[in-house]
């Protein structure tokens, strides 16, 4: 029997990117989809026009600037979320 889930992601509404980051959320958000692909292509999976999982077919299986825009962006927002909650728990994000 499943238990019903609640996700409950930190609250980092309160965190504010200092500008000089903001570069630093697309080269993530490619590199997250960089990994993403990484894994699926390792499990297997292969592009198809549409997802089959039986097939392991997946249209996001192209480089990040292929992406459709609105992958693009899931893959923005995470990086964006993922900066925040290295500033909301006290650390520093500095370039060398």
């Amino acid at each position: 029997m499943k238990t019903e889930y609640t996700p409950r992601p930190c609250d980092t509404s309160d965190v504010e990117l200092p500008a000089e980051l903001t570069p630093l959320i697309e080269d993530m958000a490619r590199n997250v989809h960089e990994v993403w692909a990484q894994n699926r292509i390792s499990e297997g999976w292969t592009y198809g026009p549409v997802r089959d999982d039986s097939l392991r077919y997946h249209p996001c299986l192209v480089p990040y600037d292929e992406l459709p825009e609105s992958e693009k962006q899931y893959d923005r927002a995470t990086s964006q979320e993922t900066l925040k909650l290295i500033l909301k728990f006290g650390f520093q994000i500095s370039k060398k």
